[in-house]
C-alpha cells in the first residue's frame, strides 16, 4: 500500500555483515505493524527484498516518511536514493527448530544442517540466532557425521569451482601465528614445478593480516571467477581473495559471530577449512598446524585431535588431506602486518641476504609436502625439489608472472611513523606472546592500514642488552602510533627478557 511505503535513505552506518533498518519511533508504519527494536523486518522494493534487524530512532536522524538502511542492507537490497520500500514482519524461520533440537543435545541430519545454513546465508537469521547456533554446536558437540554434514552444507550454499585437472593442490594454515606468510612462497614454488595450485585466501578477521591482505600490497586479489580461471590457465596458480568468488560464504557469517563469542571449536574449524577447499575444487591439501602456548592450537594433544578430524573428514569428502604439526612458539619472519609480511616474502623470493631464514625453511618444508602429496615427487624428495626451485629463481619468476597476470606487480608501502620498543633489562629472550604482539599490530592500524604493524628484531633465545630494540612499531598516522604505544606500555612483557632458568 502506498501509505505504508517509506523512502529509503542511505545512512552510511557500517553494521558489518548484518543488515539493519532504521525507523522513527513515531513512524506510522512502525506503529501500525507493531514493530519494536530488534524486530526482524522484511524490506521489499520493486526489484528485491531482504530481512533486516530493526533499530528505532528518536530524534532528527530521519525525517517523517523515511526509513534508513545500513551499508550492508543498502548494498544487499541494491537500493537507490529516494526509492520507496514496503515493510512487513519477517516470516518465521522453520530451520530454527533444528537449532533448538541441537541445544537440547539431539543429533542433526545432513538435510537439517543444510537447511539451517541456507537460511543463515539468505540473511534470515539474526546475529543472536547465529550465536545460539554456534553455542549449540560447541556445547553439545558434533559427531563425525555432523561435521561432514556441516562441511557439505557450507559447500552447497555457495559457489563451487571445477577444474579440468586430476590433481589440484592447496595449502592452508589453521592460523594463530603472526607473520606466518608462507602461502605466496608455497604457491610460487609449486606452480613453478607444474602442479596446479589455484589458491583462494581470506582477509584478516582477528589477525593483523590475512594472505589476501598481504598479497593486496603486491597485486590485485579481488578477481572474479572468469579472471581467476584465466590466471590459473596461464600460470598454473593464483593468489586471490576467496570472498570475490563466493566460496563457502556462510562460513564468513559464522566466523564473524564466533570471534565475537571467542569460541573456536575443532568441529567448526574443520568444517570452515575443508568447505572452502572442496568449494575451490582442491583434491590434495596440506594443512599447517602451529602449536604453541599463545598460538591458536596450544598443545600437542589438541593438535592431534584436530589433525585426525581434518584427515577423517577429508577422506569422507573425497580429498587427500595431510597435516603438518609445526612450531608455534614465536612469530615467523620479522614482519607482522600486510606490507611488512609482503616484504619478508619478497626478501625470501629474491634470495636477499637478510631474508628471514625461518620463513624460507617453513615454506620449503610445506611446499615439499604439497609436491609429495600431489605425486610430483617421491616421498622424501619434495623438500629438495622445493628448495631448488626457490634457489634457482624459478619460484620468483613464477610469483612475478602470477602477479602480472592478476593485474600487475607493485612494491608494498612503507609506514611514515615508527618507534622502537626496547628491552628494559639485559638477558635472553625467554618468550614472545603471539596474541599480544598481534593485538599491538592491529592497534597500530593493521590490516586496514596496509603499512602498519610490527617488525620483530629478536628471536627466542637471542641475547639482548638493556635498551636494545626488541621490535619496531609501524603506523600510517601519529594517532595510531600513540594508540598502539599505550597498549605496549601497559604490556611491557610481550617479549619477555630475563636470565635463562
Amino acid at each position: 500500500m502506498a501509505d505504508h511505503a517509506l523512502r529509503l535513505v542511505r545512512l552510511g552506518i557500517d553494521t558489518h555483515q548484518e543488515p539493519v533498518v532504521y525507523m522513527r519511533a513515531d513512524c506510522h508504519v512502525c506503529r501500525s505493524e507493531g514493530f519494536t527494536a530488534h524486530s526482524r523486518v522484511r524490506v521489499t522494493t520493486d526489484s528485491s527484498a531482504l530481512v533486516a534487524t530493526l533499530n528505532v530512532v528518536r530524534g532528527d536522524l530521519l525525517q517523517p516518511g523515511e526509513a534508513g538502511l545500513s551499508e550492508s542492507a543498502w548494498t544487499r537490497l541494491a537500493a537507490r536514493s529516494a526509492q520507496t520500500a514496503r515493510f512487513s514482519h519477517a516470516p518465521p524461520v522453520e530451520s530454527l527448530s533444528a537449532v533448538r533440537a541441537k541445544i537440547y543435545g539431539h543429533a542433526l541430519t545432513e538435510p537439517q544442517i543444510e537447511g539451517v545454513l541456507r537460511d543463515v546465508a539468505a540473511g534470515r537469521y539474526a546475529d543472536i540466532e547465529i550465536a545460539a547456533l554456534l553455542t549449540a554446536f560447541t556445547s553439545a558437540g558434533l559427531s563425525l557425521d555432523e561435521i561432514v554434514g556441516l562441511t557439505r552444507g557450507m559447500v552447497a550454499v555457495g559457489d563451487q569451482i571445477h577444474w579440468d585437472r586430476e590433481i589440484v593442490a592447496d595449502k592452508h594454515c589453521v592460523g594463530g601465528l603472526p607473520g606466518n606468510r608462507t602461502t605466496p612462497i608455497v604457491v610460487a614454488i609449486v606452480a613453478a614445478l607444474g602442479v596446479c595450485i589455484p589458491k583462494t585466501s581470506s582477509r584478516a578477521i582477528t589477525s593483523p593480516a590475512g594472505t589476501a591482505d598481504t598479497m593486496e600490497t603486491l597485486t590485485a586479489v579481488d578477481l572474479d571467477l572468469p579472471a581467476m580461471r584465466r590466471v590459473v590457465e596461464r600460470e598454473g596458480g593464483c593468489l586471490v581473495w576467496g570472498g570475490a568468488v563466493r566460496l563457502s560464504p556462510v562460513d564468513d557469517l559464522l566466523i564473524r559471530i564466533e570471534r565475537a563469542l571467542d569460541i573456536d571449536s575443532e568441529a567448526q574449524l574443520v568444517a570452515s577449512i575443508l568447505s572452502k577447499k572442496v568449494a575451490a575444487g582442491s583434491t590434495h591439501v596440506v594443512i599447517d598446524i602451529p602449536i604453541g602456548p599463545s598460538a591458536k592450537v596450544r598443545d600437542a594433544q589438541s593438535a592431534a585431535i584436530l589433525s585426525r578430524l581434518l584427515e577423517q573428514v577429508g577422506r569422507q569428502l573425497g580429498i587427500s588431506v595431510r597435516t603438518l604439526l609445526t612450531d608455534g612458539t614465536q612469530p615467523v619472519g620479522r614482519g607482522i602486518g600486510p606490507a611488512l609480511e609482503a616484504r619478508d616474502v619478497l626478501a625470501v623470493m629474491r634470495a636477499s641476504p637478510d631474508a628471514p631464514r625461518d620463513l624460507r625453511d617453513r615454506a620449503v618444508t610445506l611446499a615439499g609436502e604439497v609436491l609429495e602429496l600431489a605425486g610430483h615427487c617421491a616421498i622424501g624428495r619434495g623438500e629438495s625439489a622445493a628448495s631448488a626451485a626457490l634457489s634457482d629463481g624459478r619460484a620468483w619468476a613464477k610469483l612475478q608472472a602470477i602477479c602480472e597476470a592478476q593485474g600487475g606487480m607493485r612494491e608494498p608501502p612503507q609506514a611514515a611513523h615508527r618507534c622502537d620498543q626496547v628491552a628494559l633489562g639485559a638477558g635472553r629472550v625467554l618468550a614472545i606472546d603471539n596474541r599480544r604482539l598481534s593485538r599491538a599490530a592491529k592497534l597500530a592500524g593493521a590490516p586496514s592500514a596496509k603499512a602498519a604493524g610490527i617488525s620483530l628484531r629478536v628471536r627466542l633465545g637471542d641475547p639482548v642488552e638493556s635498551g636494545e630494540p626488541l621490535f619496531e612499531l609501524h603506523a600510517e598516522t601519529p594517532g595510531e602510533l600513540e594508540y598502539a604505544r599505550g597498549y605496549l606500555d601497559a604490556h611491557p612483557d610481550i617479549v619477555r627478557v630475563g636470565a635463562a632458568g
